[in-house]
């Protein structure tokens, strides 16, 4: 068990715990956190689990984790290992089971005072268009051989089939496309589960939002975004539905039978891996980077649904939503000399936007990315708010019903298909942002550059 003594404190922002903690660790394990928020985070096991990601083959530097750090499989969820691609080891685990789950801002051109008495009308009407809830399919059917290049092509192929914006290809993390994707390593199950997930957004924390800005940080960056005050935009978050899931499961189980010709042993059998250079490494590295490319596809061709109500609603203005960016927080990458695991934590690069949902109902933001964040925390930041509760606990608290009515009494319009899943994802279930982004932000990790608040949640 980690106590408090057991801490190094290098700054206010950022803790350590020694090398020497454990006999098997390879690495210090590193995490950003407030004083205040110690108590919180030695509630659950993640510190724990950091310090086991510190003992994996090939781990560089640290192991590290965010301010919204919570228990997660294998990983803490919020954790970043950057781990030597020739010598060292991918975990399922690092990067867990939803795939390249991301979040995308479009800015639109109208203010709240143009759009108010259309929310209730724009959140009905995206509520009908885009399907949402679990295990819940959307309008758009791919045959065997669509699937298979949606899988290897990502968001280009809604581009090229007339469902995108060329333009948003600039603006998407790896132009939506891992070129090391292959979907013939997919399973049939997996597909099978994708099939018709295309344009859909899920349940648990996945939503589509409509929000306002209601404070801008940083002038010189939010000109750059072509942002001001109270302007209108629109965030979606969802991954790669059931068919990140069945990758994941389907290459856990690789990993568990693989461990022992490869003389791994790990000391949870959740962070299962297999050498980065090896056939289970590299199939499984290839299976991830297609269903990350499903999953940027899936929030590309749920633009397009989006683009379709604001023209449904304000005739001859679809031109106006347009994709600020679109990045992973749950994904392996290739950068320098290492392959970096993110689970719960969003890339950072210098002057690289950084979007950080909150938890439904409070604020979100647009941050960007540092220099020093390259050099202090492998170009990461958080991903959100981080729960504070599990599921179960947070059904204890509320109903869902009075979540929506708490929620509408603050002006916020909620359209959802599930009320026990509006109870689940609370705000009070989760940390909370403003601390969490102040962390980051005073780290020097990032910059903010402008908050959002919400005036309509659709979710599942």
């Amino acid at each position: 068990m980690i106590i408090k003594k057991d801490l190094t404190k290098i700054n206010d922002y950022l803790w350590e715990i020694p090398k020497s903690f454990r006999n098997d660790m390879r690495v210090p394990a590193r995490f950003y956190a407030s004083e205040k928020m110690l108590d919180e985070i030695f509630r659950d096991r993640s510190l724990e689990q950091l310090v086991n990601v510190a003992t994996l083959p090939g781990i560089k530097k640290y192991a590290l984790a965010m301010p919204d750090m919570h228990e997660g499989y294998g990983f803490p969820i919020g954790g970043v290992a950057a781990i030597d691609y020739k010598e060292g080891v991918i975990s399922p685990g690092g990067i867990g089971y939803d795939i390249n789950c991301g979040i995308r801002l479009l800015r639109t051109g109208k203010n709240f005072n143009e759009i108010k008495d259309y929310i209730e009308n724009l959140a009905e009407s995206l509520f009908k268009e885009i399907p949402s809830g679990v295990g819940k399919g959307g309008k758009l059917k791919l045959s065997d051989k669509e699937l298979d290049e949606v899988l290897n092509e990502g968001a280009k192929w809604v581009v090229r089939k007339g469902y995108g914006n060329m333009d948003d290809i600039e603006s998407i993390e790896s132009e939506g496309s891992l070129k090391e994707a292959d979907a013939s390593l997919v399973s049939s199950h997996a597909k099978n589960r994708g099939k018709d997930q295309i344009g859909t957004m899920g349940g648990g924390n996945h939503f589509v939002e409509i929000d306002r800005i209601d404070e801008i940080y940083d002038k010189d960056g939010a000109d750059k975004f072509g942002l001001q005050k109270d302007q209108i935009m629109l965030l979606i978050h969802t991954g790669s539905r059931g068919l990140g899931h069945q990758v994941a499961t389907d290459y856990i189980k690789t990993m568990i039978r693989a461990m022992p010709k490869y003389n791994i042993k790990v000391p949870d059998i959740e962070l299962a891996c297999a050498p980065f250079s090896s056939r289970e490494g590299q199939n499984y590295f290839a299976a991830m980077s297609a269903a990350a490319n499903f999953a940027w596809a899936n929030r590309e061709m749920i633009t397009w649904h989006v683009k379709k109500v604001w023209e449904d609603i304000f005739v001859g203005k679809e031109s106006e939503i347009s994709l600020i960016y679109d990045v992973a927080h749950n994904i392996a990458k290739i950068e320098g000399q290492t392959i970096v695991h993110r689970k719960g934590a969003t890339r950072a690069f210098p002057n690289q936007p950084v979007i950080i949902p909150g938890s439904m109902g409070t604020a979100s933001y647009l941050l960007m990315g540092t220099d020093k964040a390259m050099e202090e925390s492998f170009g990461s930041v958080c991903h959100g708010a981080g729960r504070k509760m599990s599921r179960h606990e947070a059904l204890r608290q509320s109903q869902g019903k009075e979540v929506k009515e708490e929620l509408g009494s603050r002006g916020i319009i909620v359209r959802t298909g599930s009320i026990r899943g509006l109870a689940e994802e609370a705000p009070y279930a989760y940390k909370d942002i403003d601390s969490i982004v102040d962390i980051i932000s005073g780290a020097g990790i990032a910059r903010k550059i402008a908050r959002l608040k919400p005036v309509a949640v659709i979710k599942g």
